[in-house]
């Protein structure tokens, strides 16, 4: 007796089967990319710490050329122009990060600087916000927002109600609500820079690196498996006599 094979898949299944492999497929390679991402952010960071810091691009960097770069320069703040974002968590309490415009040096420009975590506190009043006035020196990272945001939020057009309190960091809309240039990045101040800043425990990148690579391989797999199964619910043993 011989013992042979066939291949015998429905063009139903075949489908399914290519399809649901190439979502797994391109969901891992998303994460990948992320990690990737993170990787890049990484070293971003520590080239920042091993190397002086960089000026202040004047005109619009791009964002996988700057994004985490360390920058330095000299500013004033703006106060009046200030926004915290809301629901911004730090050791299990909730509060806000203080972001305050600075009218750069030797510029007509403005930058958002982050100035970090503030206590939000039990009633949810907003906190009085110390700012220093007069010329400060900054080192920070450079980080772009997200170009598009969803958010319930109305979009304010006028300067004279100011809103203080914002969901989201939306830069488009605060470009529209302020009389002022602003770049499209922010400074994540330094944890050693004395110019009013509060609690700046940043994220770091490399903590997220194999949280991706994880669930890349654990797409991959999926995939694998899918293309097992396929072949073993197909392939038929077909006995004929020699």
């Amino acid at each position: 007796m011989m013992k042979q094979y066939r291949f015998k898949g429905s063009l139903g299944m075949t489908v399914a089967t290519i399809m649901v492999m190439a979502l797994c497929i391109r969901l891992g390679l998303w994460q990948y990319h992320k990690a990737d991402a993170k990787q890049h952010a990484q070293y971003q960071i520590d080239q920042g710490l091993l190397h002086a810091p960089n000026q202040l691009p004047t005109h619009a960097a791009k964002q996988e050329d700057w994004q985490y770069k360390r920058v330095r320069f000299t500013g004033t703040y703006l106060p009046q122009y200030q926004i915290l974002l809301d629901n911004r968590v730090h050791n299990g309490k909730a509060g806000y990060h203080v972001l305050t415009p600075v009218k750069i040096d030797d510029s007509e420009s403005v930058v958002l600087v982050n100035r970090g975590w503030v206590n939000g506190g039990a009633n949810r009043v907003l906190p009085d916000i110390a700012t220093p006035s007069g010329q400060q020196q900054f080192v920070g990272d450079l980080f772009f927002p997200l170009e598009k945001v969803f958010s319930l939020e109305a979009e304010s057009k006028s300067t004279i109600n100011w809103e203080p309190l914002w969901q989201h960091l939306d830069m488009q809309r605060y470009q529209s609500a302020v009389p002022f240039e602003v770049k499209p990045f922010i400074v994540r101040m330094d944890a050693q820079t004395e110019a009013g800043g509060f609690i700046r425990e940043w994220p770091i990148p490399k903590t997220r690196i194999n949280v991706h690579l994880g669930y890349a391989y654990q797409w991959f797999g999926f995939a694998l498996t899918f293309f097992v199964i396929y072949l073993v619910l197909n392939i038929q043993r077909v006995t004929k006599e020699a």
